[in-house]
């Protein structure tokens, strides 16, 4: 296995379910030096070496990032929450949610798992100069002008979501995340296909420039991204290597039902929402915030899900795509801290309920319409 493929987020998927998606609005839910990022364990390190160290006690930096986040400080997911004040329908949306989201996924995580080489959660690939850029044949998943055609890298000995390298045997998802530090690019691809090395097709691809200034419109108002929201998956995906650090520096991203989810309707950080929203005036939209509420006792967690309800209280959650198991982390496969290692499981926060939660100011509410249509320019190379 070559050095240059992976490398795990100490910082930081599952369904872009955009309008122009499927029908039921769901996607499914060398050993060179090059520059360290954020989160990342440096790209010497091989798989199997990375079972055997012990975690890292900080976080690199590169492009405008901050210790332990990817994107810069201005950056919504970035920035802390913990005296934001309440939006007006807080108690209504949790009210909401509280009567209605009772499945069993209610607060489970994607992700932490005992097993070995788990392909739950999602992995995180890291490119450096020497990874070969690929182009892909467009699927039907992929959409003009919100979806980017440049040619995407692709690590040697990297995966896709939820499965063992890059051809996707099942009708998931099947994101392909790579960071490209030396170029501060992240790439986002959803249902990407690799069926062998001159068989390559994609989704819906979204290229994030890492070191821009925050803009509002992210990559564009009425945009969708690898995710239904338009919002980049990886910025938000907490891992064991964080766990192990004992602290998460950023927003984490949660998933609703689509009849929990606001009908057409989003706000920001969110660009974007689905045909396939069916929820009340009374759900949240796309792109709301919440945050554990700062009285909320911790006492009766395992330290380890202590880190991540610290996270939830000081930068909160934001609803970022359709699907069923209500958090994401990305899989231990390659971090350098393992799951049963720090002592985290999927189920170690289902005693969390939503009235433990509130709303945190959601802003100008954006309404997907007729008048709601992407426009920006591709990057194509």
């Amino acid at each position: 296995m070559k050095c240059e493929m992976v490398a795990a987020l100490v910082i930081a998927a599952a369904t872009p379910a955009c309008s122009k998606h499927r029908a039921d609005g769901r996607g499914a839910s060398a050993s060179t030096q090059q520059p360290s990022v954020p989160g990342y364990w440096e790209p010497s390190r091989t798989a199997d070496s990375a079972q055997q160290e012990e975690p890292a006690p900080a976080y690199p930096r590169t492009c405008s990032w901050q210790p332990g986040q990817l994107f810069g400080p201005d950056y919504p997911w970035n920035q802390r929450v913990d005296s934001a004040p309440l939006d007006s329908e807080s108690a209504e949306i949790i009210s909401f949610l509280a009567a209605n989201h009772t499945s069993k996924q209610r607060f489970r995580v994607d992700g932490p798992s005992e097993k070995i080489d788990s392909l739950s959660g999602v992995t995180i690939l890291q490119a450096d100069p020497s990874t070969s850029r690929e182009s892909f044949t467009q699927t039907n998943d992929f959409f003009r002008p919100d979806c980017d055609p440049a040619p995407v890298p692709v690590p040697n000995g990297g995966a896709l979501e939820g499965q063992p390298g890059y051809f996707c045997a099942t009708d998931g998802d099947c994101h392909l995340l790579v960071v490209d530090a030396a170029n501060c690019r992240l790439y986002e691809m959803w249902r990407a296909n690799r069926k062998s090395p001159t068989d390559f097709e994609g989704g819906c691809q979204a290229i994030w420039d890492l070191s821009a200034p925050y803009e509002p419109s992210l990559r564009g108002e009425c945009c969708t991204s690898a995710d239904a929201a338009g919002l980049p998956i990886a910025a938000q995906v907490f891992t064991a290597d964080e766990i192990a650090a004992g602290e998460i520096r950023h927003s984490i991203r949660f998933i609703l039902p689509n009849n929990l989810i606001r009908r057409h309707v989003y706000v920001h950080p969110a660009t974007h929402s689905t045909g396939a929203t069916m929820g009340p005036p009374t759900a949240p939209p796309y792109g709301a915030r919440l945050r554990l509420k700062a009285t909320f006792d911790n006492s009766a967690l395992h330290p380890a899900a202590r880190v991540v309800a610290r996270a939830l209280q000081e930068y909160g959650m934001i609803l970022s795509d359709v699907g069923g198991t209500t958090l994401t982390a990305a899989n231990d496969r390659f971090t350098k801290a393992k799951w049963a290692a720090v002592g985290f499981g999927p189920n170690d926060l289902t005693s969390l309920s939503w009235t433990d939660f509130e709303v945190v100011e959601l802003g100008k509410r954006y309404s997907r319409d007729d008048s709601c249509s992407c426009r920006r320019t591709p990057i194509a190379e």
